[in-house]
C-alpha cells in the first residue's frame, strides 16, 4: 500500500494490529453500555449541539410571544411565566443527570485505559533496561569499555514505581520537581 506521495505506507502490520485491538476495546465499551447510558450518551450530544440552542431559541420565542398577548392570541402561562420557569428547571435536572452518567461512564473508561497505559509504560521500561543491560554486556564482551557512564548506571537500573509516584505527589503538593531524575527512583 503507498500513499498519494508514492512513499510506502507507515501503518506497518503491528500498527494496524494496535489500531485494531484499540477499535475492538472502544467497541466493546459500546456494546457494553445500557440502554439508559446509551440514552444519556444520545441527550448528552444533542444538548451540546447547535441544533439544541435554536431548538431551544425558536421554542422561547414562540411562548413568550404566545403569552405576551400579541397577535390576539390566548394566554396561558402570562409574565413572568411561571409554567415555562418550571419546565426549563426540570429540564436542567434531567440534562445535568445526563451530562453526569455520561461523564461518570467516561471517566471510568479513562481510567481503565490510564491503567492500560501504566502497564504497557512499565513493560516498555522493564524490556528497555533489560535491552540497556544486554548492550553492557554485549559491549564488555566485545571487550569495549566506555567511559563510566553515571547515566548508563542509573538506566540499568528498574524503575521504582511506588517512589516515583511519591515525588510526583510530593512535587505537586509542593510545587516543585524532584531534586534529580536520581531522586525520584531512589
Amino acid at each position: 500500500m503507498t500513499s498519494p506521495e508514492g512513499a510506502s505506507d507507515p501503518i506497518t502490520p503491528h500498527v494496524a494490529k494496535n489500531i485494531e485491538d484499540v477499535a475492538r476495546l472502544e467497541n466493546r465499551d459500546h456494546v457494553e453500555m445500557g440502554v439508559s447510558d446509551h440514552f444519556a450518551d444520545l441527550m448528552t450530544r444533542f444538548s451540546g449541539s447547535m441544533k439544541y440552542v435554536w431548538l431551544h431559541v425558536a421554542w422561547f420565542t414562540v411562548w413568550i410571544v404566545a403569552n405576551l398577548g400579541l397577535f390576539g392570541l390566548a394566554r396561558f402561562d402570562a409574565f413572568p411565566f411561571g409554567f415555562l420557569t418550571m419546565i426549563v428547571s426540570l429540564e436542567a435536572i434531567f440534562l445535568s443527570t445526563f451530562v453526569l452518567i455520561s461523564q461518570n461512564r467516561q471517566a471510568m473508561q479513562a481510567d481503565r485505559r490510564a491503567k492500560v497505559d501504566l502497564q504497557v509504560n512499565l513493560i516498555s521500561e522493564q524490556e528497555i533496561t533489560k535491552l540497556i543491560s544486554m548492550m553492557a554486556e554485549l559491549h564488555e564482551h566485545l571487550g569495549l569499555h566506555p567511559a563510566q557512564d553515571q547515566e548508563l548506571d542509573h538506566m540499568q537500573q528498574p524503575t521504582a514505581v511506588e517512589k516515583l509516584a511519591d515525588a510526583a505527589d510530593e512535587a505537586a503538593l509542593s510545587g516543585s520537581g524532584p531534586k534529580s531524575a536520581a531522586d525520584a527512583e531512589n
